[in-house]
């Protein structure tokens, strides 16, 4: 038996771990494994693995969203004989909050010593600022044209691809602040995700699903989930 004076090196890098990744984040962990902190860390562990699997998986569809959104505008832009890029707005039809967000890219490439180029500024843009195109008061403006993007979606109704790209963009934030997503509706999400790659185009869909790791790290995880 270990005196106070020599505790278990185990229990003392356990002790350490809770209080480096912080005792309130790792309660979640700890309750859902019955208290026993060696399964907390390892269900830890795992979330961190299917995090990393979901951006990796995320990261094509933002990039791919925002590049058909972009090149659904500017042929748009150019349709109605406007000149410049479609990111000056000269028929004020972006709201607010997308003029700021665009003012704000453009300041971001300039502090980094760049011209603000088209391509520099689209870089610069959130996930948040393509959801928020794709929303009720465009309904009859900016969507009609933003829906030939999507040439394999099941109908040209906007919800069919606004309401799986809000989901996608909360789960994003969730994955950008390290939170829990090992109690979340996983299968859900990675169906979203797919769904919009195919609604995109086949090629796209196929080349992301073979190097995709969602499935297979959540097959492993170690405790039963609430949601497959």
């Amino acid at each position: 038996m270990r005196s106070q004076d020599n505790p278990d090196p185990a229990e003392a890098a356990k002790d350490a771990l809770f209080s480096l990744f912080g005792s309130p984040r790792m309660w979640g962990y700890s309750h859902a494994c019955g208290g026993d902190p060696v399964a907390a860390l390892e269900l830890y562990r795992w979330n961190t693995r299917i995090s990393g699997a979901f951006w990796e998986t995320l990261s094509h569809l933002e990039i791919a969203l925002r590049n058909v959104l972009a090149e659904r505008l500017a042929a748009r832009h150019a349709a109605a004989g406007r000149a410049g890029s479609w990111l000056d707005d000269p028929s004020r039809e972006l709201d607010q909050r997308a003029r700021r967000d665009i003012a704000s890219a453009r300041q971001r490439v300039r502090v980094k010593g760049k011209t603000a180029s088209e391509g520099q500024v689209l870089s610069e843009l959130s996930f948040g600022f393509w959801r928020f195109l794709l929303a009720r008061r465009y309904a009859t403006t900016l969507w009609p044209d933003l829906a030939r993007g999507f040439p394999r979606a099941p109908g040209r109704d906007r919800a069919i691809i606004e309401q799986p790209v809000t989901r996608l963009h909360e789960f994003r934030n969730r994955l950008a602040h390290h939170e829990r997503i090992w109690n979340q509706p996983l299968k859900e999400r990675y169906d979203d995700i797919t769904d919009l790659l195919g609604f995109v185009g086949d090629d796209l869909h196929d080349w992301v699903a073979a190097g995709c790791r969602v499935a297979s790290v959540l097959a492993t995880c170690p405790i039963e989930r609430p949601f497959p």
